[in-house]
């Protein structure tokens, strides 16, 4: 304050029986009430820290700050996360400071949680009652009638209206990053990256760092394998089962064996039951013990990753149905033309190896998709599977085919792309009979548009059939035919080579090249 009176130097008088602190004191793991003095008197502060020394709530001590204008506090609390009270002075810089204080808090920095307490040692310039209705702050005291008991009460309610507050913040956020992160957890498609993804979104409602485990129990076998660690756990991930001797094992075995959540400072294991008869176990150890609101919270999260897991199981269940049923077509094309041996093997692997080979040289990024890279090796090998149509003595036949039989056999493209389009619209979304398709009918396209079945031309023709063509060419020449040897490297090199920009489209070529260049082992055949 600028201009102290006398009736200042009486305020935070001892009272003849000064306030017991709270039971208990803070532990060293659990986060102190920060409180900030805002008062442009050096006493001020001094006295308020005396008279608070020795005050704790719910066995967490206090964590006193100063600072001495309304600027400095605002930057201060701008700055500082988690400030659960503020002391605040009227009267500092200008005399109403303090009052524009309380409302940048609300207004500009948007915080209604925080508590704030207004002392002044003239309350003449700020009646009670207008201060009380046009600012939002919690209390209003004058500093004469603060004694230390007073000031305790008045810490200490506003102290318990910040932690309800901050609980339903929390409640409120926590729900939110439920609804969020279950949501992102149905669309991971391997066990480990749901597992890490589970692990972070608990760290996330817990508001803590990412130090957790996830084990799985299939069934009753007692077998507890680690599928995800993170944070300070995460050299537990090179194990494959859970180590008996880890401190966390024996809360982990707990929760396995009542079926239930554990929550044991600092050891804290959720517990979740699928329909597919398995059981999850999370642990996570945040630095203080888990609040009542926190606990319920993750009930809700179990309750939603039970679903998850199932979900995810059934969508590898799927999964290896489709891709069952794409090998078996593929099989079945491979089975009439039995000289081709294990070309579309190779293509398989090729394909898929190109495609990330094209993605890592940041080439067609729009049409290189997270779906392409992950279902092209598989969808590639349907290239072929229109010549289930040819007739044998065409498809077979050791010699060169007449132009009539060379027509003839083009007609596999159109055929296998028409097959393999009816099967994609039965099912929503992209599938491999999606590449498939685009692939069947594209692949014998040329980049300049001489190709058939529709004489595309550049980007009309499809990415994974860019990438096929390439393949299906080179892996055919190098290997035997009924109608040709194989040719050397060297040869089927030149051959795709010449013809980038022509037959090829140059990207995939060069993608190629890049490949062999790092593996010249690519394509062939032992001597």
């Amino acid at each position: 304050m600028t201009d102290s009176n006398a009736a200042d130097d009486n305020w935070l008088i001892q009272e003849d029986e000064e306030a017991a602190p709270a039971a208990g004191s803070g532990s060293p793991d659990q986060r102190l009430w920060r409180v900030l003095i805002v008062d442009d008197d050096v006493d001020v502060h001094a006295v308020t820290r005396l008279a608070l020394r020795n005050v704790s709530f719910k066995g967490r001590e206090l964590e006193l700050f100063s600072a001495y204008s309304g600027r400095e506090a605002y930057d201060f609390l701008r700055d500082t996360p988690d400030i659960a009270l503020v002391l605040l002075d009227v009267v500092m810089e200008t005399d109403d400071a303090g009052l524009l204080l309380a409302r940048r808090i609300r207004e500009e920095l948007h915080n209604a949680i925080v508590r704030v307490v207004l002392r002044t040692g003239q309350p003449g310039q700020a009646p009670e009652q207008r201060v009380i209705i046009e600012y939002d702050i919690n209390d209003y005291k004058a500093k004469t009638e603060l004694t230390t008991q007073k000031l305790f009460t008045t810490v200490i309610s506003a102290l318990r209206a910040y932690e309800s507050l901050n609980m339903l913040e929390r409640s409120r956020i926590g729900l939110g990053k439920i609804l969020a992160g279950a949501t992102n957890l149905y669309q991971i498609h391997s066990l480990r990256e749901f597992a890490s993804g589970v692990l972070n979104q608990v760290s996330a409602i817990l508001d803590v760092g990412a130090d957790g485990v996830l084990c799985l129990m299939q069934g009753d076998t007692g077998v507890t394998s680690v599928v995800a660690a993170t944070g300070g756990y995460a050299q537990l991930s090179e194990s494959e089962l859970m180590p008996t001797g880890h401190p966390l094992w024996p809360t982990i075995a707990k929760a396995f064996a009542e079926k239930k959540s554990q929550f044991d400072h600092p050891a804290n294991v959720l517990f979740i039951h699928t329909q597919e008869n398995r059981e999850v176990a999370i642990s996570v150890t945040p630095p203080w013990p888990l609040a009542q609101i926190q606990r319920d919270l993750l009930e809700v999260f179990c309750q939603r990753i039970a679903a998850a897991f199932d979900n995810l199981y059934m969508f590898g269940q799927l999964r290896k149905a489709q891709e069952a049923t794409v090998v078996a077509l593929a099989d079945l094309a491979e089975f009439r033309d039995s000289g081709t041996g294990g070309h579309v093997r190779r293509v398989q692997m090729l394909s898929s190896s190109l495609a990330q080979r094209l993605a890592a040289r940041g080439v067609y990024p729009d049409e290189l998709t997270p779906q392409l890279l992950d279902m092209i090796g598989l969808a590639s090998i349907l290239h072929d599977v229109g010549k289930v149509a040819t007739p044998d003595h065409i498809l077979l036949k050791p010699g060169i085919h007449t132009p009539e039989e060379r027509a003839e056999m083009q007609t596999h493209a159109a055929v296998g792309k028409s097959i393999l389009e009816r099967a994609a619209n039965m099912v929503d979304g992209v599938s491999y009979l999606t590449y498939g398709a685009e692939i069947a009918g594209g692949h014998h396209e040329h980049y300049d548009g001489n190709g058939y079945p529709n004489q595309l031309k550049g980007k009309e023709i499809p990415i994974s059939a860019r990438i096929v063509a390439v393949v299906d060419v080179f892996d055919s020449l190098l290997h035997e035919r009924p109608y040709k040897d194989p040719w050397p490297h060297t040869e089927v090199m030149t051959y795709i080579t010449d013809r980038a920009g022509k037959q090829f489209d140059p990207e995939v070529v060069a993608a190629l090249l890049d490949l062999i260049e790092r593996d010249p082992t690519i394509g062939r055949t032992p001597d």
